[in-house]
């Protein structure tokens, strides 16, 4: 499948992180926060659903999709919200968040309370492949988010979600391992992980890893005809690891221009979609 449209959105998108879209004033924008393993993203769109701008920081605030620092989370959230406010010129209400598959009611609502202590109207939550499939649009197949602490899962069929799941693996053990193999602190690994100068040299490091996150997709899809694996996330921008899973699923891997984004965009849509799911529910008779 073609992801020409998805990519041009995506580039869209990270063209306005460093020069942000002034709004028309008044218009209505939605923002996408996305609470992650290794990096916190606000995404902002128009009610078109177009990219307006973005903001992301490092911060461990989360482990294995779970908030484990919360009073940390909302002040970095805050943050990215005054500075995308500061840079728009306008004030940012509306949002939705994203959680992996399988989290629990209790894990779900921290997420969603933490964009509401940081000032957001949170008019949705989805599960994170999903979000990043309202960007890329499949109807058929599977979207892998490979993030910092887990792998989720979601199988697509005639574009309904027939299927779901999450399990711990993802970035942050490519960094332990790293750390481990070098004797070097976890944070040095985790600069050096996403350095595309060291990815060769690092690659036999952390191949077994890749491997495992194959093994966890295989497991989730084996039940399903899927054709196509789609990878999101931001460990999936490791040069290597399409080509891993390829090879131990023995399926057609698709990555998308820059798949870190992806995800935090596709929560931001889902912002604009359930606003308009309430509005019609409001309009309906009776």
């Amino acid at each position: 499948m073609a992801l020409d449209g998805c990519n041009h959105l995506i580039q869209r998108f990270e063209e306005t992180i460093a020069n942000p879209v002034r709004p028309v004033p008044g218009s209505s924008l939605y923002t996408g926060v996305d609470l992650g393993t290794a990096y916190i993203v606000l995404a902002v769109v128009d009610g078109q659903g177009q990219p307006v701008a973005g903001a992301m920081r490092f911060a461990q605030v989360v482990k294995d999709g779970l908030v484990v620092e919360y009073m940390r989370a909302v002040e970095i959230v805050k943050e990215l919200k005054a500075e995308l406010e500061a840079r728009l010129g306008t004030e940012l209400y509306a949002a939705a968040t994203a959680y992996p598959p399988g989290t629990g009611g209790a894990d779900m609502r921290a997420i969603r309370y933490v964009a509401q202590s940081a000032g957001f109207d949170v008019r949705g939550s989805i599960d994170e492949p999903t979000a990043a499939n309202a960007v890329l649009g499949i109807t058929d197949g599977a979207v892998v988010d490979i993030g910092g602490g887990t792998t989720g899962v979601a199988v697509f069929r005639k574009g309904e979600v027939v299927y779901v799941a999450d399990e711990p693996t993802g970035g942050t053990q490519f960094s332990l391992v790293i750390a481990g193999a070098l004797k070097i602190p976890f944070e040095e690994a985790e600069t050096m992980k996403i350095d595309p100068a060291q990815e060769d040299r690092l690659q036999p490091l952390i191949r077994p890893v890749m491997e495992k996150v194959a093994s966890i997709i295989r497991t989730h899809i084996k039940e399903y005809t899927v054709p196509t694996l789609y990878l999101v996330g931001g460990t999936s921008c490791n040069k290597y690891i399409g080509g891993v899973i390829a090879q131990e699923t023995g399926l057609t891997v698709v990555k998308p221009g820059n798949p870190f984004l992806v995800t935090p965009l596709g929560i931001a849509l889902h912002a604009v979609a359930a606003d308009q799911e309430s509005v019609d529910r409001s309009q309906e008779p009776g």
